[in-house]
């Protein structure tokens, strides 16, 4: 049904692409069911190790080995991929996520080895999809419309985003975070579907090749996705336990609700932003896009200690929003074109995974060394003004779509 949607709002409004239709709409239809997936359980994963006793060292210090996982895990993707082509990478990892959900399920019963095992079948699953999903979309995007595409997919995925969180917040309410936790597992599987029998939009049996890769041209993109990585976990883990530990400590289990809704009110902006920002990417405004996006995210940061109230969230979501959703769509179109030009599409999307990465671990060990010496609550506030001069790294991206 999703898959047919988007096929014929598509063929209405792109009837110059008729010939790849089917594969853009795969991509978004099983993009959209893994988002709704992801958020309505990801964004109460670490509230929930919270919640059930683990401090909130143990939580940063495993998040700092997942991502550290990650790293090597990225050069099996970027190999996989090669081999196999970027379809079923993302089936593959569909899958893998399933058993990642089901061990996280049992945490009640079997403790660290739930963890452990959830940890394990997440890294290798995030890090074969987002490749993946990046070389996949980078093939199939028409280079005169990726701004709208681009668009487009953050349309769906926001919708997605912001119905999810409400839908697990109330099903943990009612029948625990187990139920939503089998629920996500269920539509992890379904999200394969809209890729079953369908054709690789790359070569498959190929070679990943060092020699005459274009670091020139890439390095400072590369580089630039620290503050990629380092904002992911800012904005998305590290916020999270900032409102459970420092807004609403004692909240108990209400508090997924709490943060459904809090998450789920900037729907409207973040559809909007999507739109408008597509637009000026299609104008060759990405570049100026990217370098105000990214001050305006890093003066967001600053002003989440002085966070209090429900209503202070929900403005610093949408603000946060509207900055991310700038500099993430105007990076990622530069990160595309790079791709196109490099020769070396894979290895560039495989190295930049695992600078990311990096930058993600970067802030992990962060946020550790601010808890231990200033504990729990001012460390979490320290950390933020950190984020904030960090995630400015991103600006510092030069791509050559941006110079024409």
């Amino acid at each position: 049904m999703i898959h047919n949607f988007i096929y014929r709002l598509l063929e209405r409004r792109h009837f110059w692409r008729y010939a790849s239709f089917s594969e853009i709409a795969e991509l978004y239809a099983s993009r959209t069911i893994r988002i709704i997936a992801m958020n309505i359980v990801s964004g109460f994963t670490s509230v929930y190790l919270y919640e059930a006793g683990y401090n909130l060292a143990f939580i940063m210090f495993f998040w700092l080995c997942f991502y550290l996982f990650k790293v090597p895990l990225s050069f099996f993707a970027a190999y996989f991929v090669a081999r196999f082509g970027p379809k079923h990478g993302i089936l593959v990892s569909n899958i893998l996520y399933v058993p990642a959900m089901v061990a996280l399920g049992f945490m009640p019963d079997i403790g660290m080895i739930s963890i452990v095992l959830w940890g394990f079948f997440m890294s290798i699953s995030a890090s074969i999809y987002h490749i993946c999903y990046m070389v996949d979309f980078s093939k199939v995007k028409n280079a005169e419309h990726a701004g709208k595409e681009l668009a487009f997919m953050n349309i769906l995925e926001k919708i997605a985003i912001g119905i999810s969180p409400i839908i697990g917040g109330l099903l943990a309410l009612w029948f625990g975070l187990q139920v939503v936790i089998w629920v996500a597992a269920v539509l992890f599987a379904l999200s394969t579907l809209p890729l079953l029998g369908t054709i690789e939009p790359v070569r498959v049996r190929q070679k990943i090749e060092f020699i005459g890769f274009p670091w020139r041209t890439t390095i400072r993109s590369i580089l630039a996705q620290t503050g990629v990585g380092f904002d992911y976990v800012t904005t998305g883990i590290v916020w999270s336990l900032f409102i459970v530990i420092v807004i609403f400590p004692g909240a108990g289990w209400d508090i997924y609700v709490k943060l459904g809704v809090l998450s789920s009110v900037t729907i409207l902006a973040a559809i909007t932003a999507s739109y408008t920002y597509g637009k000026l990417i299609d104008k060759s405004q990405g570049g100026s896009l990217l370098k105000i996006s990214v001050v305006a995210n890093a003066v967001v940061h600053i002003f989440r200690p002085f966070v209090t109230t429900p209503a202070m969230i929900v403005g610093t979501n949408i603000a946060n929003e509207v900055a991310t959703m700038g500099y993430t769509m105007s990076f990622m179109r530069g990160v595309f074109d790079t791709a196109d030009l490099s020769g070396h599409r894979i290895l560039y999307l495989c190295i930049s995974d695992i600078v990311a990465n990096l930058g993600a671990a970067i802030a992990c060990v962060l946020l550790l060394i601010c808890s231990a010496f200033l504990g729990d609550t001012e460390g979490l506030k320290v950390f933020f003004y950190f984020a904030a001069g960090f995630v400015l790294l991103t600006g510092t991206a030069h791509f050559s779509i941006y110079r024409k």
